[in-house]
């Protein structure tokens, strides 16, 4: 993945927007991957697990490599 904007973020985003933390494992990152899926699954539970599906794909968007 080169770099912000570039096509690798915007697949990994894609994949943060489907489930939290795929777009981090995808770029390599597998602690904040681990981080979260654990607080999307756990948030979902709570009903605001649509902050963590937002804070997730603009990680993933704006990762800089």
């Amino acid at each position: 993945m080169s770099g912000q904007g570039s096509t690798g973020n915007v697949i990994c985003a894609i994949a943060s927007f489907i489930y939290p933390g795929l777009g981090q494992l995808a770029q390599g990152r597998f602690i904040a991957a681990a981080i979260f899926f654990v607080m999307a699954t756990v948030l979902w539970f709570l009903l605001m697990g649509w902050i963590i599906h937002i804070w997730a794909t603009l990680d993933a968007a704006l990762f800089r490599a």
